[in-house]
């Protein structure tokens, strides 16, 4: 008999990294318990299975695609855009990005106590990076929102800056913080799983960094949120 019942695929970036595979892996099968369907994972770059093979062998089941990334930049207006047209499949709805969100500041904010974060600390927001305007304000909006919760205001570092424009490299930004201040600096994770960029993180000479997002209950039920709402429409 032909499995006709829905199907939710989870889209992350993709990672080298067994931890941050695994990361994926286990946040598919959290938000799997929650909705009581099926979750499957792909990937847009460094491993596979891509998005359009996954979508490929789900037939003519109703299919949620949930972009896990922080912001809205290349890979999800483009990439994930491109494998569903690729994969001709009739019937998937992809939701918004993860980010920007309140709940995703919260989540920093418990990273960064955990991390040893003490107020007056001054805090940096390292994101993976991208060079696409519209990833960037979303990033804006996302360290406004900690900016609100740590009560200072929270610069922006890359992990990865692009060459075409954007905000400078983590570590950069840690030393300019902590020569202008003369406080220790805390570093908050806005990367979703463990991979090469949260060791940049560990290398960018500040007092703190937080660990990734990762398994927090809170994204959790933001990805659940984001499907739903798909699904409502």
């Amino acid at each position: 008999m032909t499995d006709l019942s829905p199907a939710t695929l989870l889209v992350a970036h993709g990672t080298r990294n067994p931890h941050g595979v695994a990361m994926i892996g286990d946040l598919a099968q959290q938000v799997s318990e929650v909705l009581t369907e099926e979750v499957r994972v792909a990937f847009v770059d460094v491993l596979g299975p891509t998005p359009s093979e996954v979508l490929a062998t789900l037939g003519g089941r109703s299919v949620t695609l949930i972009p896990a990334f922080l912001s809205s930049g290349y890979h999800v207006r483009v990439d994930i855009p491109e494998h569903v047209a690729a994969a001709a499949h009739p019937d998937v709805r992809v939701t918004g990005a993860l980010g920007p969100s309140p709940q995703l500041a919260r989540v920093m904010l418990d990273r960064l106590i955990d991390a040893g974060w003490r107020p007056g600390d001054r805090v940096v927001l390292a994101a993976a990076g991208s060079s696409d305007p519209r990833a960037q304000g979303e990033i804006r909006t996302t360290a406004t929102l900690l900016s609100s919760l740590v009560g200072s205001r929270v610069r922006i570092g890359f992990a990865a800056p692009p060459s075409s424009g954007g905000y400078p490299a983590v570590h950069e930004v840690v030393s300019s913080v902590r020569e202008d201040s003369g406080r220790r600096v805390a570093v908050a994770s806005y990367l979703l799983a463990d991979g090469l960029f949260q060791h940049r993180l560990y290398d960018s000479g500040a007092d703190v960094v937080s660990e990734p997002l990762g398994l927090h209950p809170s994204v959790v039920k933001l990805v659940c949120a984001r499907h739903r709402a798909a699904v409502l429409v």
